[in-house]
């Protein structure tokens, strides 16, 4: 099977660039590989810490995007369980070894040799080449415009709830209602929990209530925290900042779980009597599964969870930035080609 090596991306050349048009050279398509087509692909923060080397750990010329959406235009050899013309999302991770502990395990996103998907080049391109077990194919009755942040900011905060053990008879507090916290909202509702919504912007208040959310708490008010004692069983951090995490240790549960899946840059300052006291715990939680990835598509299917997006062109990738950069963004934001 033919196909063309070269593939036009948006990329940045150094730490905090603008994007600009790039093309790179990918070769033959390689064993259990595929190459899609993207229609269309998500912005999350991390492509701006990437973009900005806030962890140190960029590569330049970088290509972000995680999050992308498209139709399989071609398969190497040894690919049996998808097909050409196919629909599917690609997410954080792009290539697993396959024979580690982890990944035979059944936990391919802890991979010893894991490439993620921006290392690799990323989604902000026309087309990208992953290994087939990270396209995962879009259920019947997905929208594929606007799938995409399932793939990064979906699957983020439901791995926890299933690693974790979520109960529908769970209290759950979700802290910051962004990208990924009005999806934890979601998918808490509807695993039958009561849910509590922690935010500083009280303007969303009658769309936190839409999205499923039973209360909503300012968080600038920090005698509202102090009620809430001995409430949660759980709570889910999506912000990468650094909180009063005493407060929240008081607003769990005995047996409660603090679980953060924000990037937060600051040791965390847990007082070790938080968790003595009622045999509490604190987490932390990174993506999910191929496999897992999968249940929660049709979990989105089944209860009708969708992330609410704004779509710029692919070619306004730097005003799509801007955006998410002022923190105006409702909620997540894709770029389509």
């Amino acid at each position: 099977m033919t196909t063309s090596t070269t593939i036009h991306a948006y990329a940045a050349h150094s730490e905090g660039a603008d994007l600009e048009p790039f093309e790179f050279e990918v070769g033959p398509l390689g064993h259990n590989e595929v190459e899609v087509k993207i229609q269309a692909c998500g912005v999350c923060h991390s492509d701006l810490s990437m973009i900005n080397n806030d962890w140190g750990a960029s590569q330049y010329p970088l290509v972000p995007g995680h999050e992308a959406i498209g139709e399989i235009v071609a398969m190497g050899e040894g690919v049996s369980h998808l097909k050409v013309g196919q629909m599917v999302g690609v997410g954080w991770n792009s290539d697993s070894c396959m024979h580690c502990s982890p990944c035979l395990s059944g936990s391919q996103q802890r991979c010893t040799s894991l490439t993620i998907t921006i290392a690799g080049r990323g989604g902000f391109a026309d087309r990208i080449r992953v290994r087939d077990i990270w396209a995962v194919p879009l259920p019947d009755g997905l929208d594929a415009d606007s799938a995409g942040p399932l793939f990064c900011g979906g699957i983020t905060v439901f791995a926890p709830m299933m690693d974790f053990d979520l109960k529908p008879t769970d209290r759950i507090g979700v802290i910051g209602i962004g990208g990924l916290g009005h999806l934890a909202v979601q998918f808490a509702r509807a695993w039958g929990c009561e849910v509590t919504a922690f935010t500083t912007s009280m303007d969303k208040e009658d769309e936190l209530r839409e999205l499923g959310a039973h209360k909503i708490v300012n968080t600038k008010d920090k005698d509202a925290l102090k009620k809430l004692s001995g409430k949660y069983d759980f709570i889910l951090s999506t912000v990468n900042a650094s909180l009063a995490w005493p407060a929240y240790m008081a607003a769990l549960a005995p047996q409660g779980k603090l679980i953060t899946v924000g990037a937060v840059a600051e040791p965390m300052g847990i007082p070790a009597f938080s968790m003595i006291m009622g045999q509490k715990s604190v987490g932390g939680s990174d993506t999910g599964s191929p496999d897992m990835v999968a249940r929660m598509l049709e979990f989105c299917v089944r209860h009708d969870i969708k992330p609410m997006v704004e779509y710029f062109d692919m070619k306004d990738v730097n005003k799509a930035i801007e955006r998410l950069e002022s923190g105006k963004a409702r909620y997540r934001i894709i770029l389509k080609n």
